[in-house]
């Protein structure tokens, strides 16, 4: 059993369950905070990313160092939780904040294979670049920029949302 499918929203009216509104916070965030865990030991790294919609499932590409701690414990243990926020500023005077949020889950593998590489980095490029065709021929026409960089790919396996006023 998932945690998603144990627990409900206490504020059931602040879920977000349009598909289309969840996967909206995901195109439109920057940056995603991950949660992962070795040997009982808890870790958290924000990171930027690409989102790429699948009809089997969606996808969220990271890129990192080829070494380090981070990679040390997703090879350990591959799941992950994480969380995106889109930020629509406090509320003054109401002791509030507006907001959507996503929380998901899902496995984190290296992604190897040159081309899968060169393919998450198109994806991250048009994720985060307003103008991302320079970017691309600049970054994905160099050979040792591809191997000079780890990318992880995180395929989602639940996810549930939340807007608060």
């Amino acid at each position: 059993m998932s945690l998603t499918s144990r627990y409900h929203m206490h504020k059931q009216e602040a879920e977000l369950t349009d598909p289309a509104a969840i996967e909206a916070v995901l195109r439109a965030g920057r940056f995603a905070t991950l949660a992962l865990c070795r040997d009982g030991e808890p870790y958290v790294v924000t990171m930027n990313y690409g989102f790429e919609p699948a009809h089997a499932g969606a996808t969220l590409y990271f890129h990192c160092a080829n070494a380090g701690l981070k990679l040390d414990i997703i090879r350990a243990n591959p799941r992950a939780c994480g969380t995106v926020v889109e930020d629509r500023g406090y509320q003054m005077g109401k002791c509030s904040h507006s907001y959507r949020s996503v929380v998901f889950w899902g496995d984190v593998a290296v992604v190897e294979d040159t081309e899968a590489k060169r393919h998450a980095l198109e994806v991250m490029i048009g994720h985060l670049e307003d103008d991302p065709d320079g970017v691309r021929r600049r970054v994905l026409a160099d050979p040792r920029r591809l191997a000079g960089v780890t990318i992880l790919r995180l395929t989602i396996t639940g996810l549930t949302g939340k807007a608060g006023q």
